[in-house]
């Protein structure tokens, strides 16, 4: 056993997605294309738990491997894991192999499913990456899927063009300056890594790319686009051990606005998925409050809002997107009832939108408990604000579940149910939702240390030890 750990399961994590992609490419059939991609995102989810495994055993899951080709090639491990990056990969395998599994045979016809091999293996690299560079290149890359999917179909792109190369130049602008060592440079590459983030994370006013994405790609490269939360990955790593106060309060201040905004847009949405994109950004907006206001409690809650969003959020995504596949796009401007005709879809989504609000009992319980407590310590103020928004939101979820399957009757000649591979996706995120909330010390235990971490790694004034070490540097 200790032998199988000792291999880099983090690489093979990282390479297998591309022989995948590279194998379903090859392959005539859309039917045949999603088998060969659902055992590639299988495989690569069970290499994801060995990396984890192996990390929670002590044995380095990369570089100390005399079989880690970037040890043999560069002499040091070019990905490496952390308290603060172990759960996420797994995390990000489960997702997309969730999602394939979920996807309709009536849209594998129009789903690249080596584009999605492609893009998981850019993602997992992405929240492995060991040098802040080789993390912004994937940042970059992570942004090219989606944008070939939408000329692909023929919808626009400026939109997201526009903020995508907003971000980008923001934050390359921004590390540079950062890493010149120029203490003049500090206060203008901490506003240009603000201003990137806020981008990155669709904070008001900058959040247009987002329900633009979600109306306009398929539902699925959109939901493994947003879903993830790579904004937050990308401030822990460039903007937390370096920035001054100034920066994250500002940040918070973006980022609260934006939960309340985002989540009474998405009460009064007329459509399915700006409500879902609403939704998720008010979402998101509350774990970079929580990430912002730099206490051990309030980064723990955040860490541990982060998971819980992106799971009972991608349930919903599923269940929405699974809804489409049988009635088309759905309109919110009257009552559909659904109900008769899908009622396992119902009880999914209500399931995983109150799990998203943090209803208790859910996962997300405990992590809007652990916000709140952390808040309030700081400004009771925001603790109300954060409240307010979880309400509308709340209100969102309820409405949106009465319109869609409830209201009124339908007949169908034809059964409508739930498959079996949708009912398995949507019941594996159920079940870590509601485990989560039942039985949360390991995950919370994890998390604090992941906080404990990241504080450690910045000074009491936001910056450096050693103004003239990076941050990267910075021990």
């Amino acid at each position: 056993m200790n032998d199988l750990l000792t291999l880099p399961w983090l690489e093979i994590s990282i390479l297998l997605p591309l022989v995948g992609a590279l194998c379903t490419a090859c392959v005539r059939g859309a039917i045949a294309a999603s088998r060969w991609c659902l055992t590639f995102a299988g495989a690569t989810l069970v290499c994801t738990l060995l990396m984890g495994l192996a990390a929670a055993n002590g044995v380095s899951p990369t570089g100390d491997s005399p079989y880690s080709l970037s040890h043999q090639l560069l002499g040091s491990a070019l990905f490496e894991i952390d308290d603060l990056s172990t759960p996420l990969l797994p995390l990000v395998a489960l997702l997309h192999f969730l999602t394939v599994l979920a996807t309709a045979r009536t849209k594998m016809a129009r789903v690249s499913f080596s584009g999605m091999l492609i893009s998981e293996s850019i993602r997992l690299a992405l929240f492995a990456s060991k040098s802040p560079w080789l993390l912004i290149v994937f940042l970059a890359l992570n942004t090219v899927p989606a944008y070939i999917e939408l000329v692909k179909r023929r919808r626009p792109t400026r939109v997201y063009v526009l903020h995508m190369a907003l971000f980008l130049v923001l934050l390359i602008s921004g590390w540079a300056c950062a890493s010149s060592g120029e203490s003049a440079l500090v206060d203008l590459a901490a506003l240009l890594l603000l201003a990137a983030i806020l981008v990155r994370s669709g904070t008001v006013p900058v959040h247009l790319w987002v329900p633009d994405l979600i109306e306009n790609c398929s539902f699925g490269t959109a939901l493994l686009f947003v879903t993830p939360i790579t904004g937050v990955y990308a401030a822990v790593r460039l903007v937390l051990p370096f920035v001054p106060d100034w920066a994250l309060q500002s940040i918070s201040l973006f980022s609260l606005i934006t939960a309340v905004y985002a989540a009474g847009m998405s009460v009064v949405q007329r459509d399915a998925r700006r409500f879902f994109a609403y939704a998720f950004l008010s979402h998101a907006s509350l774990i970079l409050v929580g990430l912002e206001l730099h206490t051990a409690i309030s980064l723990t809650g955040a860490l541990c809002l982060w998971i819980s969003v992106a799971l009972s959020v991608t349930g919903l995504g599923i269940t929405l997107r699974a809804v489409e596949a049988r009635f088309g796009r759905i309109s919110l401007d009257r009552y559909h009832g659904l109900y008769d005709d899908s009622p396992a879809l119902a009880v999914c989504f209500l399931l995983t939108g109150l799990g998203s609000v943090g209803f208790p009992g859910t996962l997300g319980f405990v992590a809007a408990e652990l916000l709140v407590d952390g808040v309030i310590n700081v400004n009771p103020y925001i603790g109300i604000v954060i409240a307010l928004a979880a309400a509308l939101n709340g209100i969102a979820i309820v409405r949106v579940f009465f319109l869609i399957f409830t209201g009124t009757r339908r007949v169908s000649a034809i059964s409508l149910g739930i498959t079996s591979r949708e009912r398995f996706a949507v019941l594996t995120l159920a079940a870590l939702i509601l485990g989560g909330g039942l039985s949360p010390q390991f995950g919370v235990n994890s998390r604090h240390r992941a906080a404990e971490s990241v504080l450690h790694h910045t000074g009491s004034d936001g910056l450096p030890h050693d103004p003239h070490e990076t941050p990267t540097q910075t021990e």
